[in-house]
């Protein structure tokens, strides 16, 4: 049984993830719908981007993923499917691809405008999540050759790892700060916050997990810890998260809120010698 994923900010209080389910599931019933989530917040392309980076790993590499927040609907953006030894993603192209692009080594992009796999010829202005990506991603796991599925779209393959990554003029990319090491200090940016209103920064596991630091934000100091319940309740703390990035917590609480933080702020992180 093919699986495909769904991604978006349509949240589950109207009928709009519903209906994507039903077009899906109108052209191929067995197919397994799985929600990865639809509380990304509306028109937030960059918390798309990481939750899906942070997510397509767990399935398997056949794996049909639709990622739809899309606050270009209808304009001139394209919509485009992506394939790779890593899974299959559909959705716009807006930037919300631009996470994993250095990871998945993309084999081939389409432009999806063949409208044979369409829901209709004709697709609303404002829903392409139902009329276009939601069919495509059925057809593709069903069994259509991803070739027949559009326009094949150059791409240059020379990637450089990520963080920092920039991609060039093939495929849209978010215009997002890498962050930046100078001696014993470095300054990341935070990437997304989470339910729990936990802090998740661009700061990687890989360049401060076997160092002593601290970080101080207005007139908190927050130390570095293994766990949440490594300081007492209401206290914060920073520390790996599961995610492989450093991240700021409140044991009990709602870091983010505390703080006064938004996505794209800056946090400065001191190396303890």
């Amino acid at each position: 049984m093919k699986i495909i994923t769904l991604l978006t900010d349509f949240g589950l209080d109207d009928v709009y993830v519903g209906v994507m389910k039903g077009a899906i599931l109108g052209i191929n019933r067995n197919l397994q719908v799985i929600d990865i989530t639809h509380n990304i917040p509306p028109q937030n392309i960059a918390a798309a981007r990481f939750c899906l980076l942070n997510s397509y790993s767990y399935f398997p590499t056949d794996t049909v993923h639709i990622a739809v927040v899309d606050p270009g609907v209808g304009s001139c953006r394209r919509c485009i499917a992506i394939k790779s030894t890593k899974g299959y993603f559909i959705g716009p192209d807006n930037g919300i691809f631009s996470g994993i692009i250095p990871l998945i080594n993309p084999s081939m992009v389409v432009e999806l405008n063949n409208s044979k796999y369409w829901r209709i010829p004709n697709p609303s202005k404002t829903f392409h999540g139902r009329d276009i990506f939601a069919p495509v991603g059925a057809y593709l796991a069903t069994g259509v050759n991803f070739e027949e599925l559009g326009t094949q779209i150059d791409l240059n393959n020379d990637v450089p790892p990520y963080p920092p990554f920039e991609r060039g003029e093939d495929l849209v990319t978010l215009p997002l700060k890498s962050y930046q090491k100078k001696d014993n200090e470095i300054t990341g940016f935070i990437q997304y916050i989470d339910y729990f209103g936990n802090i998740i920064t661009n700061i990687p596991d890989n360049i401060i997990n076997e160092k002593n630091w601290v970080i101080k934000i207005n007139d908190f100091i927050i130390p570095k810890a293994n766990t949440y319940n490594d300081v007492k309740i209401g206290e914060l703390v920073s520390l790996i998260g599961s995610h492989g990035w450093l991240e700021i917590a409140l044991n009990c609480g709602k870091a983010a809120e505390k703080l006064s933080l938004k996505l794209g702020d800056s946090i400065l992180l001191t190396i303890k010698q």
